[in-house]
């Protein structure tokens, strides 16, 4: 198995942060519009060198999309910035409207997604949020798994024309994934290759579906990782191709398990090769206070339990 390592624990939103001081000086069109949480989704640099580029709309978030939609049409690519909750439940009818069925070129940025959002409770947790935004036509979705990758991502969404949803989180977490690895959106990442299972993780569920790979080694079951980064659009071809290999999959997301990833694997599967799976995320529930790592713990979104639900499917070819 390839060995990947953690080369110092580090925030999701940071990464997001690199990303729009980056962007910032490499092209003038991006601007940056905020709902009144700079420090929290690490605008920080972006509002001191570019203060001309950045918007404080301030707690209006509904507002917030409509100016960003209005900006395209001027040529401006704005990035806008709040909580996940607030990115997406509070404004939906904006994001349908405006954005989505206006087809505007709007990144819709989202820190604090998840569980992992952790003391602030079930209000602020959106688990229900990819769910939302990939059921929204021409909306490209991507759920990153650690700094460097989120960084990378928030500079491909530059180049990317269309409407997208970038989701990442406020803790810290392994950062693992190459500094230099290239961020293609729509393009799963394989980082290990398997025979027995397939492991399809997204977001902070990666780094455990790495670890659940290990373990299963120990065991004598050789598990393939899939970095699943785009929600939407879905790799279908590597999905297809590893699962045809394995003949079984399990999904690991920090989501609900209607309407997340699970789902959009589950649909591929039953499209085009059917074959048996288990999940691995949040069950028809909300969340809890409580901090990132007793949460994930309590709601069983971990190596042990990807570890569990690979046995399970095994034993179900």
């Amino acid at each position: 198995m390839k060995k990947y390592t953690n080369t110092g624990s580090k925030d999701t939103r940071s990464g997001f942060g690199a990303g729009m001081t980056e962007l910032g000086q490499k092209n003038e069109n991006v601007v940056a519009l905020c709902a009144d949480l700079i420090g929290s989704l690490k605008f920080d640099d972006f509002k001191k060198n570019h203060p001309e580029r950045f918007f404080q709309v301030g707690i209006a978030e509904a507002n917030m999309i409509g100016i960003a939609a209005g900006l395209t049409i001027g040529g401006k690519i704005p990035f806008t910035g709040t909580f996940a909750n607030f990115s997406t439940g509070r404004v939906y009818d904006q994001i349908r409207q405006s954005v989505a069925y206006s087809d505007k070129n709007v990144k819709i940025c989202a820190s604090h997604a998840g569980l992992t959002l952790g003391e602030d409770g079930a209000t602020h947790q959106i688990l229900e949020d990819i769910g939302l935004m990939k059921m929204l036509p021409g909306m490209t979705v991507i759920n990153t798994c650690d700094y460097n990758q989120t960084k990378a991502a928030t500079l491909a969404l530059a180049d990317h024309h269309g409407p997208a949803y970038l989701r990442f989180g406020r803790p810290v977490v392994p950062n693992f994934t190459p500094a230099d690895e290239p961020f293609v959106i729509g393009k799963a990442i394989i980082l290990n290759e398997g025979t027995d299972v397939t492991l399809i993780a997204t977001g902070h569920l990666v780094w455990e579906a790495l670890i659940a790979a290990e373990k299963l080694e120990e065991q004598g079951i050789s598990a393939e990782v899939i970095n699943i980064h785009t929600i939407k659009p879905l790799d279908e071809e590597a999905i297809l191709k590893s699962v045809a290999k394995t003949g079984c999959v399990v999904t690991a997301e920090e989501h609900n398990m209607l309407g997340g990833l699970g789902e959009s694997v589950a649909r591929t599967l039953a499209l085009n090769n059917p074959k048996p799976q288990e999940f691995v995320a949040v069950n028809d529930s909300f969340g809890e206070s409580g901090t990132p790592e007793q949460l994930m713990e309590k709601y069983q979104l971990n190596h042990k339990t990807i570890i569990e639900k690979a046995l399970k499917v095994i034993a179900r070819k």
